[in-house]
């Protein structure tokens, strides 16, 4: 079981920062390539580029509970609820 997880492509975890504007400010999210390239799935699946897509859950975040401590950890479990619902028999059928 654990080559499942330790024999995977190092790539999958290397960091990667992006710089994108959250409500008109200029800033850097650092986050492993995986989760970059989920933010890109859920973003394109919404109709938006990823810089909005973040921009618009960081604004919707801060409506519903101020400002996030730490809003890296917030995506990544964003992430990570995508895919559990994705994974969800109740999403798939609902999707058909």
């Amino acid at each position: 079981m654990c080559q499942i997880f330790a024999g995977q492509n190092p790539e999958n975890y290397e960091p990667v920062t992006r710089r994108l504007r959250l409500n008109g400010q200029s800033t850097s999210i650092r986050l492993e390539r995986t989760f970059w390239e989920i933010l890109d799935q859920i973003a394109e699946g919404e109709g938006m580029s990823t810089p909005g897509f973040v921009s618009k859950l960081h604004s919707e975040v801060l409506e519903l509970r101020g400002e996030a401590r730490n809003f890296t950890s917030l995506l990544r479990c964003a992430c990570i609820k995508h895919l559990t619902e994705a994974a969800s028999p109740l999403h798939r059928v609902a999707a058909e």
